[in-house]
This record gives C-alpha cells, sequence and structure tokens, in this order.
C-alpha cells in the first residue's frame, strides 16, 4: 500500500475569496509552506520564514467537506514546489468541488490538471523577480486561467502592457491589475486602464477592506 501523501501547510482558513474573478465568493483556503521567490511586496513572508505542519492529504480532504459549497484555493507561499499538491488536486477534483490555484510563475503548470482554475503571477520588475518567470506557462493556459499583474508603478504598468501586447494575453486567460498598497494608489491604476482600455480588470484585495489590518486567516 502506498504511503498517503502529507503536504506541509501554513495555514487553513475559512473566508471570502478576495481576488481574482471570483472575488466575493466564500472559499476555503489551502495555504502551503515554502516558496522559492522573495518578491519585495510579499504580504505571506510566514510561509517561508516559519515551518509548515505535516498534513496527510485525508485530512485536507476531511476539512473541505466541511464546506460543501464553497470554492477552494490552494495557494502559498509556493504550492507547486510540493509533491503532494498533485493527489490533492485530483482528489478534490474527483469530489466535484471547484478548485483555484495560485502559483507565482516561476514554475511549470504542466501537470496541473486542466479543470483546475490556474491564477498565474507575472511578476513585475518591482517585484524583483521578473526575470524568475516561466513564459512557457502562457501556452498551457486555458480561456478559465487567470493572469495577474501586481503592480507597484508606472513602469510595472507599462511593462505589463507590453506583456499584454507581445503575447496576445487576453486571447489565453482573463488578466488582472492589482496595485501594491502603499506603492500605487488604486485610483491612479484605475486611470491608467481606462485611459489604454486595455482587456483587463482592476482588482482590489477584498479582503483587506473587509477585515483592515488582519494579516492572516483572511
Amino acid at each position: 500500500m502506498r504511503d498517503e501523501p502529507t503536504l506541509q501547510l501554513s495555514e487553513v482558513f475559512y473566508s471570502i475569496q478576495g481576488e481574482s474573478s471570483f472575488a466575493g465568493y466564500p472559499c476555503l483556503f489551502f495555504r502551503l509552506s515554502g516558496c522559492n521567490l522573495r518578491c519585495s511586496y510579499c504580504d505571506a513572508k510566514y510561509t517561508y520564514k516559519e515551518p509548515g505542519a505535516a498534513t496527510p492529504l485525508s485530512a485536507l480532504l476531511t476539512e473541505a467537506a466541511r464546506y460543501p459549497n464553497a470554492l477552494i484555493e490552494i495557494t502559498g507561499g509556493e504550492p507547486l514546489l510540493q509533491e503532494g499538491v498533485y493527489p490533492l488536486m485530483d482528489a478534490l477534483l474527483a469530489a466535484g468541488r471547484t478548485v483555484l490555484l495560485e502559483t507565482n510563475g516561476s514554475l511549470s503548470i504542466k501537470r496541473v490538471p486542466k479543470e483546475v482554475v490556474k491564477i498565474v503571477d507575472l511578476k513585475c520588475p518591482d517585484s524583483g523577480m521578473a526575470g524568475k518567470m516561466d513564459l512557457g506557462n502562457l501556452a498551457l493556459l486555458a480561456p478559465h486561467d487567470e493572469i495577474k499583474f501586481v503592480v507597484s508603478s508606472r513602469a510595472d504598468y507599462d511593462w505589463a502592457k507590453a506583456m499584454m501586447g507581445e503575447h496576445r494575453l487576453a486571447e489565453k486567460a482573463k488578466l488582472i491589475l492589482s496595485p501594491v498598497i502603499g506603492s500605487l494608489e488604486p485610483a491612479l491604476l484605475a486611470q491608467w486602464l481606462m485611459a489604454d482600455a486595455l482587456p483587463a480588470r482592476l482588482q482590489l484585495q477584498l479582503h483587506t477592506l473587509l477585515w483592515q489590518g488582519v494579516k492572516r486567516g483572511v
């Protein structure tokens, strides 16, 4: 008998989906520990600074069953660093769940099941991680998937706009622009977006507006 997969878990919580085109829906989050990037604006450094809790797959499936009508998002850190994430996604899909995967864009999504909604970051230059992106992922996206640009400055915005045009990203997936709070005023990003009429949506982190000052579990 094969050993049960175990995942290193940073936290699990039930909240409102705060980002993506699913923002506003009830969602169960599995936040896995560990990350291979060090973005300048990271708001979840605890995922790689603190050790994760070894959690068997069955425990996560039991937790998911407690919220049968909720979305499920697997996030991090970087969830694709853990081999156990693949049987987790397979099991959740087999149970008929809607599964979102948020990934930092540096690792291939080739093995991620097509039915999973992949929310793939394209790190802008101000993140310090733009050179780490696996652009091969762009050819693996489906129309239900999403590409997210976290924007810190006008230079980041111009880079994102150029990437959208060069790679015809609107034909591959849904596009999201998200401002780094404290670095870029959301209204200014909205003005740029409207002026260029880009095929992207402006995204604010809904959970940070609902639960101001709460850093975890939302």
